[in-house]
């Protein structure tokens, strides 16, 4: 049975048209991956500057608590020296400049007494990855972190021989 030419030249078209395809596909991958791929890098380096500062903001507050609270068990009326340089060693350590943060506490009643409660409050800005420097220092390429931690100081600490 002989063939009829239109049937003959369909069945050419999809071999055409696949060699004509041929390297496209990992050109369309590598576009596609790039355009997808780099918004996605810099979303897991921010969050991950943030989620550091963030660690290091409560471990700062929380060490600056419980030092307080040491201080005024010993007999150390006002602890705000002690705060702030337990806040600025463990900001360091985490590398966030002490310079863009905010301290503060405050005690329930006198600060050395006996069961009374020690609040620190520690604020601090992080810049964002590859963010430029005005940009951060006005507030737009960063984001503000903040913890709290309060410790109660030692009803028993004096007492002690």
């Amino acid at each position: 049975m002989p063939r009829s030419r239109r049937s003959g030249e369909s069945q050419r078209m999809p071999r055409r048209a696949l060699h004509e395809e041929r390297g496209s596909a990992s050109l369309e991958f590598l576009t596609v991956g790039m355009i997808l791929l780099v918004p996605l890098v810099y979303l897991v380096l921010a969050i991950g500057a943030v989620q550091s500062a963030a660690l290091g903001v409560e471990g700062a507050a929380r060490h600056a608590a419980r030092v307080a609270a040491l201080h005024a068990a010993g007999g150390g009326a006002n602890p705000a020296g002690v705060v702030d340089r337990a806040v600025r060693v463990s900001l360091a350590d985490y590398g966030i400049d002490a310079g863009a943060t905010s301290v503060g506490f405050e005690c329930d009643g006198a600060c050395d007494a006996p069961g009374s409660r020690i609040r620190v409050r520690v604020d601090a800005a992080v810049a964002l990855p590859v963010v430029p420097a005005v940009l951060v220092s006005n507030g737009i390429g960063s984001v503000r972190v903040g913890a709290e931690a309060t410790q109660t100081v030692s009803r028993v600490a004096r007492s002690a021989p």
